[in-house]
């Protein structure tokens, strides 16, 4: 006999699916709360998506932020000068490749990460000013 884990989502969908019933003829539905009915935990998995902005006094924010596994990250320039961001190890930037896609920014300008598919902590600077508190930072995937 081939045994398959549901998750909470899919036990959700097949219970709609099948009139919400109580499992009748072996369908699995979804647990309930105490509350009431079913509903999807929440807070638990963190975005998929997050924005860090260089603002106008030339510093990030936010300096760390935490992403779901497969997640993109967008890099938004609102000082007056171009900066190049880029991952750490400075100067060769090979531990994290999806910020690769980032680079070079001009006043103004946004862009978006490649994709992070690896659990870990990835940090990052500006390549043309590596020793700059103000745009040093991090990203956790989870």
């Amino acid at each position: 006999m081939r045994r398959r884990a549901w998750t909470l989502a899919a036990l959700m969908a097949l219970s709609a699916a099948c009139g919400g019933g109580g499992g009748g003829g072996g369908t699995p539905t979804a647990p309930s709360n105490p509350g009431g009915g079913a509903t999807p935990p929440t807070g638990g998995a963190p975005p998929t998506t997050a924005t860090l902005t260089i603002g106008s006094d030339g510093r990030i924010s936010p300096a760390t932020v935490t992403i779901a596994a497969g997640g993109r990250v967008t890099f938004v320039n609102n000082h007056d000068r171009p900066h190049d961001m880029a991952s750490d190890p400075h100067p060769s930037h090979e531990d994290c490749p999806p910020m690769g896609q980032v680079g070079f920014l001009s006043p103004g300008q946004s862009r978006t990460s490649g994709n992070f598919n690896t659990a870990r902590r990835c940090g990052f600077h500006d390549h043309n000013d590596p020793g700059n508190s103000g745009l040093i930072g991090s990203i956790t995937i989870q």
